[in-house]
């Protein structure tokens, strides 16, 4: 191309630099006239078209993003984790005596090694084995469709940190005398042993049904209820601070500082609440009465001390006739920890009803623990209290999928007038445990849990254990960015919480694709 001719020998126009022939155009590009680049923030979510579990609406946390507690889970809180519970079943071994079973358990710490080596050496997520399981077909479809070639670093943290569950569950469920063991079920039992005070602080309070002072108006009746509602609701939300997957090392002091259920703590710690939609909870459950036909439900976290808060506040919602029934969820086999099953479930009662947990106690304690135990019994005896463990619980799959991947589940709860989902991992599925604005509304985070037709009133009560926030209202990310500057780390400390609520579309006849 020929050089440019500059007609009548006229100078370049200004800001041109003049060409020299064999040498490229380097022109400066001046944006001084330009506004100033603005921070700019991700506000709306992708397209529902675009979401899927390798894809969240907003970015996904993994565990290569060193500044997420991701980083920290996959790669120490895991490895230690697992390293506990080989501890627990070398104690176990050292317990057996008949050569098949202790053979039998051999393999199964081997399968755990080999687990533990592939968490530490970042392997690829390779399918669940056909233990059968109810949620294989569910594990191994979402691993072809979304996950071929992944890694435990580089899938997203929820999927990676449940499946890492799910590999040790299949270390024991291929196995012919330890399909049904729990790694996890000693540190819960001695979690729950060590805190006497708070167990007792509550059954000496509840050891008689709740009844109304003689005298009393319907007026001041309703407020009595009322108070009593949002004490246990915060009784209930601050119980989900014993979570064993982050206390592995805490002291008997520590626990029960945590666990205080004092009026005074109470006060002290609802102003921690960064989300708290507690006095439009108690109208949505005062209106059970009259309008619905009261059924609330629990899908649990937590066993021992967590599961003992649900109980008394579940006990006092069937007492004072704000609800019917309570169905609780619970998981079909160890899970994250200390999340609860059946067993967990079956042994706080009876343990309540018949053990000897709290030996240094008095005799008053013990019988208060005791009739409490049977009373909550005798609920599950007539129907009053119904605990359920659907596979969809145990899956990577969060809870914008559970309309898509368990219909059945969907249309059952459908049916509830209320559902309680409690604690971090049920919050994280819910909100699809990405890096949405804290700012972001409930309903907009839980996507088809808010919005599908027949979608049931939802309450999240969590206390903030990771990552993802939202539902701080509209100040919420300068709230969000003035703790992060004066309280670093306060997503992970437990300190603070939701109580986070969606109205749902309940009445909608449920509709499937």
């Amino acid at each position: 191309m020929p050089d440019e001719v500059v007609p009548n020998g006229a100078a370049p126009p200004p800001n041109e630099p003049t060409k020299t022939k064999g040498m490229p155009n380097k022109m400066s590009l001046k944006l001084s006239h330009l506004p100033s680049k603005k921070d700019i923030k991700v506000v709306y979510p992708r397209t529902p078209s675009s979401i899927d579990p390798n894809n969240p609406p907003w970015p996904a946390f993994r565990g290569y993003h060193t500044y997420s507690f991701a980083y920290a889970t996959m790669g120490h809180r895991l490895p230690t984790i697992l390293g506990k519970a080989i501890d627990d079943v070398i104690e176990t071994l050292n317990q057996e005596s008949e050569e098949d079973r202790v053979k039998d358990l051999v393999e199964c710490m081997e399968r755990m090694d080999k687990l533990k080596v592939d968490l530490e050496s970042h392997a690829k997520l390779r399918p669940v084995i056909d233990d059968g399981e109810a949620d294989v077909a569910l594990w191994n479809k979402e691993i072809a469709k979304f996950f071929q070639g992944k890694d435990f670093m580089n899938a997203p943290w929820l999927f990676a940190e449940a499946y890492k569950y799910r590999r040790l569950r299949e270390c024991f469920s291929v196995s012919k005398h330890w399909r049904h063991y729990d790694v996890f079920f000693r540190q819960k039992c001695d979690t729950f042993s060590r805190s006497g005070d708070a167990v007792f602080e509550l059954s000496t309070r509840f050891i008689e049904p709740f009844k109304h002072k003689e005298g009393m108006s319907d007026t001041e009746k309703l407020e009595a209820e009322r108070l009593m509602f949002m004490e246990l609701t915060q009784v209930c939300l601050w119980g989900n601070s014993t979570d064993l997957s982050l206390l592995i090392n805490m002291t008997e002091e520590q626990i029960k500082a945590l666990q205080s259920t004092g009026g005074e703590n109470l006060a002290a710690t609802e102003k921690n609440i960064l989300g708290n939609d507690m006095a439009r909870l108690w109208e949505v459950v005062n209106g059970l009465r009259t309008n619905t036909g009261g059924r609330v439900d629990f899908v649990l976290d937590n066993a021992g001390f967590e599961l003992y808060c649900d109980c008394v506040y579940a006990d006092f919602l069937i007492q004072s006739g704000l609800a019917k029934q309570v169905r609780f969820h619970g998981k079909r086999y160890p899970w994250f920890v200390s999340d609860v099953t059946k067993k967990d479930w079956n042994w706080l009662l009876n343990s309540m009803v018949y053990g000897h947990l709290f030996p240094k106690v008095s005799d008053a304690e013990m019988e208060s623990l005791r009739r409490l135990g049977l009373r909550w019994k005798e609920y599950e005896k007539e129907g009053k209290w119904v605990y359920e463990q659907h596979p969809f619980w145990c899956t990577g799959y969060t809870y914008w999928d559970l309309h898509s991947e368990a219909p059945d589940l969907f249309l059952h709860l459908s049916k509830s007038d209320l559902v309680i989902f409690k604690g971090d991992l049920n919050h994280r599925k819910l909100t699809y445990d990405c890096a949405a604005p804290p700012s972001t509304e409930f309903d907009i985070a839980i996507g088809p849990m808010a919005s599908a037709a027949g979608a049931p009133r939802v309450c999240s009560m969590r206390t903030i254990k990771s990552d993802v926030v939202v539902g701080l209202g509209p100040e919420g990310d300068a709230l969000a960015d003035k703790l992060e500057k004066e309280e670093p780390g306060w997503k992970i400390s437990g300190k603070y919480a939701v109580v986070l609520l969606s109205e749902g579309r309940p009445g909608e006849k449920v509709r499937f694709a």
